[in-house]
């Protein structure tokens, strides 16, 4: 029989997380110990609360009367622990008169007894035969010292014989004050011991794992269910191959990697490749969260790490799963201070775990991560991660297979076309293009539709980019002209210059923070700029303040996002690209040592620095000049384009194609939204908010772009 741990997979049942139970023993304590005191609370009303109670002058009305029971014995309890004596005894309760009869009353009875209700009553109880009721019992204390002779006359006259009866009630009463006393106690007893023994489960609980076996019939995902990172997917997909076919790698001396490593940015598929993966493979899957190992308690993530492995060994060949592993897999040392560091300590228990001296086969780590940059060297070396997987955003394949994906989870109309929002929606992750389609979704059943077409698809990735639209601001025409101006100036110089990607739409409609913006697509993925296109980028960026200072003759903090973008790329093209010739191509940046310190210094003199921010603004303000010089030329066209903003709000690329063609619009938009455009334009606004831009470190907003006005 091969030891390989891949031919001996145990077929035992799947350990689940159980659900704390009911504590059916303690309930059932508390249920006996109520039922114990009701119980006795009973039995002692029943012995003495269903005697009656007489007084002397009443015990002795009754006896002068004939209504005690002669028959039944007359006692005398004689109690140690008190002077008074109590008689015991059985009479006659006086029967009620019907209406109508006479009331033969006795003399010493012409008034009703303190104890008894006014009644109609007569003297001869004890002719009442077989109408008088059965006798009840009766009690009435006495003492002996003083009634003692007056006592036996009254018996002796009636002829009563008094038997004395010795007890010693001492014992009973005590048994009725402990008994209740020690059944609370004994049920606090064993419910506070049920609590410890919890409790001690839970301390030794907290050094074991918790991984969690995923349920193979829940939930199950595919390969099929993941697209656009197909090297990705062809890489993980060798390990089901390996877990489903071993000999096939081993017959030519392969092994398995120990571990997978998948990086890349949020969103982009990493934990649903790792589910796709439990959901080919027929093995154990575990999954934990890389914080899962961290606690206050010193030695707990080790302990954890040990766990699990532990129980990976038990269900092997199985793959565990640690997503954010970069939670306790930081670079270790770089903790500030001395003292006991508890991430260190748990990423020490999982470099042994993974690849020590007491290591077996038949485990699998598949970690992801969105910072690889930080995970310590030693947990990347192969023997742990032997392989790492980039996960990058798709492209417009990708990203149009992505829809597909989720597109059959909705009701997509036929004219719909996911091609044309794929190309429109570059730099999108997964996870963004499944909540296009979601808020696609979201707002055809807001307008009562039957099917998502591609103008709420439409709507969905400008909302999702740029915000909701905010028809209900309150504007000023002066706003509104200014706004109109400023897209305008970018649309024309987007048009006419040469190393622009095609305009997509100009809208001055409030979207998001922004007044207004100009959106142009690129017709494919670009993951390079060429310095001529980086130059046009700025001179558009340029086109909104130059517009207003050639309408109005005056300026407005609109610009603001288009300065900061044009400063963005012109600093990145001195400093980064090496795209300027009195520079050359030096990176100037800071030290990465004391970057890491935050000191903040850099690895260039000031000098340097100066000629830098010199380069800089070189850069802009021949930017700013050619931008003038374009708009000068097309005036004309400038202004169309500015009052057909004013009237339609939103006009799309063909559109201005026509104005800049033909000097107005041929085919104009039908959702005509405004009245024709207000007289005569103003010459000096009023101030407009500061706008936002979209922000990417180190260059150029990937994919879809825009200058919000």
């Amino acid at each position: 029989m091969s030891d390989d741990p891949f031919n001996n997979r145990p077929d035992g049942p799947s350990r689940r997380n159980q659900d704390p139970q009911f504590n059916w023993r303690g309930f059932m304590l508390f249920a006996l110990a109520i039922t114990l005191l009701i119980s006795g609370f009973m039995m002692n009303k029943g012995m003495t609360g269903s005697r009656k109670v007489f007084n002397y002058a009443e015990f002795k009305e009754h006896v002068e009367a004939g209504r005690i029971d002669e028959k039944k014995k007359l006692e005398l309890v004689n109690l140690d622990t008190t002077s008074e004596q109590t008689i015991r005894g059985f009479y006659f309760p006086m029967p009620a008169i019907k209406a109508g009869e006479a009331e033969p009353l006795a003399p010493s009875l012409s008034k009703p007894l303190p104890s008894e209700p006014a009644k109609d009553i007569t003297d001869k109880p004890a002719a009442f035969g077989s109408a008088s009721p059965d006798s009840k019992p009766f009690t009435v204390a006495v003492n002996i010292e003083f009634q003692k002779e007056e006592l036996h006359k009254l018996l002796d006259a009636h002829k009563l014989v008094l038997i004395p009866v010795y007890e010693n009630e001492m014992w009973s009463s005590l048994i009725g004050f402990l008994l209740p006393l020690l059944i609370i106690l004994a049920f606090f007893y064993f419910l506070v011991r049920q609590q410890l023994k919890s409790a001690g489960r839970g301390a030794m609980s907290f050094g074991k794992s918790k991984a969690k076996m995923l349920a193979q019939d829940r939930n199950k995902v595919t390969f099929k269910d993941v697209a656009g990172v197909e090297e990705a997917k062809e890489e993980v997909q060798e390990i089901v191959e390996f877990l489903k076919d071993p000999k096939k790698f081993q017959r030519l001396g392969g092994k398995i990697p120990k571990g997978v490593l998948m990086t890349g940015p949020p969103g982009t598929g990493k934990t649903l490749l790792a589910k796709a993966i439990a959901g080919e493979a027929d093995v154990p899957f575990f999954s934990i969260s890389g914080s899962d190992f961290v606690e206050m308690f010193v030695g707990v993530g080790a302990s954890r790490v040990r766990d699990m492995f532990e129980q990976g060994k038990k269900n092997a060949p199985c793959l565990i799963f640690i997503d954010e592993i970069d939670a306790v897999g930081r670079h270790r040392g770089h903790g500030m201070g001395g003292g006991h560091d508890e991430r260190e300590q748990t990423l020490n228990a999982l470099l042994v775990e993974m690849d020590g001296f007491d290591t077996q086969d038949g485990i699998i780590i598949i970690a992801a991560t969105n910072r690889p940059d930080v995970l310590d060297p030693a947990l990347l070396r192969p023997g742990r991660f032997d392989r790492q997987v980039t996960v990058n955003l798709p492209d417009v394949k990708g990203r149009e297979e992505i829809l597909r994906v989720h597109a059959k989870k909705i009701k997509l109309a036929e004219s719909a076309d996911l091609s044309k929002i794929a190309r429109g929606t570059p730099g999108f992750s997964g996870a963004e293009l499944a909540n296009l389609l979601n808020e696609a979704a979201l707002l055809a059943a807001r307008k009562n539709m039957k099917s998502i077409t591609s103008p709420e698809l439409e709507e969905a990735r400008d909302k999702v980019r740029w915000g909701r639209e905010r028809r209900s601001m309150a504007l000023t025409e002066k706003e509104k002209e200014n706004t109109a101006y400023h897209e305008a100036g970018h649309a024309i110089l987007i048009e006419v210059l040469e190393h622009t990607s095609p305009l997509h739409k100009v809208t001055i409609i409030p979207r998001g923070p922004s007044l207004g913006s100009t959106m142009w697509l690129p017709e494919e993925d670009k993951h390079n700029n060429r310095r001529s296109e980086l130059i046009d980028d700025l001179v558009v960026a340029m086109g909104g303040r130059v517009a207003e200072e050639i309408q109005f003759g005056d300026v407005t903090n609109g610009a603001s996002g288009d300065i900061r973008m044009a400063s963005r790329i012109a600093r990145s093209m001195v400093c980064s690209w090496g795209m300027s010739t009195k520079l050359g191509m030096i990176e100037y940046g800071e030290n990465e040592s004391t970057a890491f310190m935050a000191r903040g210094t850099s690895n260039y003199s000031e000098d340097t620095a100066q000629k830098i921010d010199e380069e800089v603004k070189r850069l802009i303000d021949e930017s700013y000049a050619h931008a003038k010089e374009l708009l000068l030329k097309y005036k004309d066209k400038l202004d169309a384009i500015a009052h057909a903003l004013l009237e339609y709000e939103t006009l799309d690329g063909a559109h201005i194609k026509e104005i800049m063609e033909h000097g107005r619009l041929i085919n104009p938009p039908e959702n005509k939204s405004k009245p024709p455009p207000p007289p005569p334009l103003p010459k000096a606004p009023d101030p407009r908010p500061v706008q936002r831009e979209d922000e990417d470190e180190g260059g150029l907003a990937p994919g879809l772009t825009g200058v919000p006005a």
